[in-house]
C-alpha cells in the first residue's frame, strides 16, 4: 500500500497523481486518459463558458466512470482602467511598428471568468466528484452549494497561512503549490511573489499546519519528485508540465518545440501576459518588457495588448510574444500518452518508496 492513503481514500482513486488543470492547455481527452489510468483527471473551466463546460464534462462522462476534477478560478477581475491600459499599450508601440501592426486594433484579453452562480448551478447539475479552486475559494454561499452536492473541494495554497485559511473555510484537501510550478501562482492572501517558498520547503510546513491531505505541486515531473513529496508528508502529487508533451495536450507545436529543449534555468515568473504572476519559458517580450512589469494592468486584462503581436509572430514561426507556460522541471517531461504517463509516474514513485523502506503498490 502507499505509505499515505488519505488522498486515495478521499478521492476514490487508485494512484496518488492529479493531472493538473491547465487552462488552454488541456481538455476532456487528457482528463479521461488520466482518470482511466487510475489518477485524477482534471478539466480546467476558467476559460470556458457554461455550455462548453457542460459539453466537455459530457464527453468525459461518456468515456470514463472514474472520478474527475472540475477546476475554477476565484479571482476578483480588475476593474476597467482605460488609463492603465493605454500606458500598457504604449509599452508595445515599438513592437507594433516593427511588425507593421495597428496598435488601435488591440484584441480583447483572453476570457478568464471567476466561479459564479451560473457555474455553481452547472456544478450542481453535473456533480463532478472533485471541484478545485485557484486563487482562494468562492463566496461562502456558492461553496456551500458545491459541498451540499457531495463534491470534494480542494484548492491551491502557496503558503502555510493560505493552507490554514483554506482548511478553516471548508476545503477537504490542500494543493501546496511551490515556487517552481508552471502557470499562475494560486496565491490569494498576498501578491508578493518574492517570499513564496519552493515546493520542498513548503510541503512539510503545510503538512504540519493542517490536518487535511496535502498534494504537492511544482517542479515534480517524475517518480523521484513524487517519492520525495511522500517522504515530506504529502499524500499525492499534482503534475502539470509533465503532461504538456502528451498527445492529449492542446498546446501549439511551437510551445511543444520549446519544451523539448527546455532546461532548469529557462523559466521565469512573469505578469506581462495576464497581469498576474505565472511561470513560463523565457522569450523576447519577457526579457525586454518584464518579466515582471509594474505597468501591467490587473488580471486578466494585460493580455489584450499582446494578442495581435502573438498572432503575427506565431504566423512567422516565432514565440516572441507567446505565453509558454512551464514549470522548472520541463526538462524531465517525456512524450507518451497521458494515461501511460500517469501509470509510469506512479510505478517509478512506488519503486523508489519500496527501496527506501516504504510500501507502495
Amino acid at each position: 500500500m502507499w505509505p499515505n492513503r488519505t488522498l486515495l481514500d478521499l478521492l476514490g482513486i487508485d494512484l496518488p497523481i492529479i493531472q493538473a488543470p491547465m487552462a488552454g492547455a488541456n481538455g476532456s481527452s487528457m482528463a479521461i486518459a488520466a482518470s482511466e489510468a487510475g489518477g485524477l483527471g482534471s478539466l480546467p473551466c476558467a476559460m470556458l463558458d457554461v455550455d462548453k463546460v457542460r459539453a466537455e464534462i459530457g464527453v468525459i462522462r461518456q468515456q470514463t466512470s472514474k472520478p474527475i476534477n472540475a477546476n475554477f478560478f476565484c479571482h476578483t477581475p480588475a476593474k476597467p482602467d482605460a488609463a492603465a491600459e493605454n500606458i500598457w499599450r504604449d509599452e508595445f508601440q515599438p513592437y507594433y511598428e516593427e511588425m507593421g501592426l495597428d496598435a488601435s486594433l488591440v484584441a480583447p484579453s483572453p476570457a478568464r471568468a471567476p466561479f459564479d452562480d451560473k457555474m455553481c448551478t452547472l456544478v450542481e447539475e453535473l456533480v463532478p466528484e472533485v471541484v478545485s479552486f485557484h486563487f482562494g475559494l468562492p463566496d461562502k454561499k456558492l461553496l456551500n452549494r458545491v459541498k451540499a452536492k457531495g463534491c470534494i473541494v480542494i484548492a491551491s495554497a502557496t503558503s502555510a497561512a493560505e493552507a490554514m485559511w483554506l482548511e478553516d473555510h471548508g476545503c477537504d484537501a490542500i494543493i501546496a503549490q511551490g515556487y517552481e510550478a508552471g502557470g499562475h501562482r494560486g496565491m490569494f492572501l498576498t501578491t508578493d511573489i518574492t517570499t513564496q517558498a519552493g515546493t520542498f520547503a513548503l510541503i512539510p510546513q503545510v503538512v504540519d499546519a493542517v490536518s487535511l491531505p496535502v498534494i504537492a505541486a511544482g517542479g515534480i515531473a517524475d517518480g523521484r519528485g513524487i517519492a520525495a513529496a511522500f517522504a515530506l508528508g504529502a499524500a499525492g502529487a499534482q503534475i502539470g508540465t509533465g503532461y504538456l508533451l502528451t498527445p492529449e495536450s492542446m498546446i501549439s507545436d511551437l510551445h511543444r518545440d520549446a519544451l523539448r529543449s527546455a532546461t532548469d534555468d529557462q523559466t521565469a515568473l512573469t505578469n506581462v501576459f495576464s497581469g498576474k504572476p505565472a511561470r513560463g519559458l523565457m522569450n523576447r517580450v519577457m526579457r525586454e518588457v518584464g518579466p515582471m512589469s509594474d505597468k501591467a494592468p490587473g488580471f486578466p486584462s494585460a493580455g489584450g495588448a499582446l494578442a495581435p503581436l502573438k498572432a503575427k509572430a506565431e504566423g512567422a514561426g516565432l514565440v516572441d510574444f507567446s505565453s509558454l507556460w512551464s514549470g522548472q522541471a520541463a526538462g524531465l517531461a517525456v512524450e507518451m500518452g497521458a494515461g501511460e504517463l500517469t501509470q509510469k509516474l506512479a510505478k517509478e514513485a512506488a519503486d523508489i518508496l519500496a527501496k527506501l523502506g516504504g510500501q507502495a503498490s
